[in-house]
């Protein structure tokens, strides 16, 4: 009896020390691969002026399509139209220490001292549709907007006639698109049209709608409208089509809304960009960059006008 008791002991020792050997080398060997794969994982951080507007939702689909492609991490904040928080947002993302940065700016002045704070952590940074006015920037991935507005002023010409009033609704004060967009606006209507009245709506549809509320109130003889982007067109559109007139509105971006309302023969025309290409594009330039390789420091998305049959 004693006998079997020493070998049911001995049995029981083999097995407990057996498995104190197993367990740490699994462990092991698990959280190696873990940790591995997260090192290998490159992270980046994208500040977007807004994401109540269909234009920059399309743009951010595009970013993290692509970089769900490339194997890339992405997190996504949204500055609402408001420079100050975004400075806070790109704070947040170099605290994070995320491998790099994308910022759509809300204003190009203003998102300056954002992009020197990342400069100085080290972390690289891309422009997407705006530019920034300061700091260092890798590349800026954009529309050539300049272009564009030139496009919708020729195209303006041709509905309405040469020295006709029209109006003009502004973007974001400061904001690239904005400036480059009227200045290619201005360039064909300074001597083809007569632009009576000249208002910012901020890019913003109901803005755009009292804005223009006014501006037919003291310009009843407006024959066409040129809005920075379609957010106001529409806007504009709305305003128009309540007071009864008949008066074209050309657009900027091609939005879903835009482009709809173009086929109803509602909407005169739109500039269309390219907003998801200008987000893949951002993505895979910041994954060549944190690969070593050389890019282009502007790197233009090209535009079509669309317009009614």
């Amino acid at each position: 009896m004693k006998k079997l008791w020493l070998l049911v002991s001995l049995a029981a020792v083999l097995f407990l020390a057996a498995c104190s050997l197993d367990s740490p080398t699994t462990s092991t060997e698990s959280g190696s691969g873990s940790e591995g794969e997260t090192e290998g994982t490159q992270t980046i951080g994208f500040s977007v002026s807004t994401l109540n507007n269909p234009f920059f939702v399309t743009l951010t689909d595009g970013a993290e399509a692509k970089a769900e492609e490339l194997g890339a991490e992405i997190t996504v904040v949204d500055a609402q139209d408001d420079a100050a928080k975004q400075a806070s947002d790109v704070e947040d993302l170099i605290q994070q220490g995320v491998d790099f940065i994308l910022i759509n700016p809300v204003d190009s002045a203003a998102v300056a001292a954002a992009v020197e704070s990342a400069n100085a952590a080290g972390i690289p940074v891309i422009t997407l549709d705006r530019s920034a006015e300061g700091g260092e920037v890798v590349a800026h991935v954009a529309s050539d907007n300049t272009a564009g507005g030139q496009m919708a002023g020729e195209y303006l010409v041709s509905l309405v006639g040469e020295g006709a009033q029209v109006a003009e609704l502004e973007g974001v004060p400061g904001s690239s698109a904005a400036r480059e967009r009227g200045e290619g606006f201005n360039s064909v209507a300074t001597d083809q049209l007569d632009v009576v009245a000249k208002q910012t709506a901020n890019f913003n549809r109901a803005e755009g709608l009292s804005v223009m509320e006014n501006i037919l109130q003291s310009n009843p003889d407006i024959k066409g409208v040129f809005a920075h982007n379609d957010e106001m067109a529409l806007g504009a559109l709305e305003a128009i089509e309540a007071a009864g007139k008949d008066i074209v509105v050309v657009g900027f971006d091609a939005t879903d809304d835009a482009v709809a309302s173009v086929e109803e023969g509602r909407l005169a025309g739109t500039i269309a960009q390219q907003p998801a290409m200008i987000g893949e594009i951002g993505v895979e330039t910041a994954m060549q960059v944190l690969a070593g390789e050389e890019v282009e420091s502007s790197i233009p998305v090209e535009l079509e006008l669309i317009g009614q049959e």
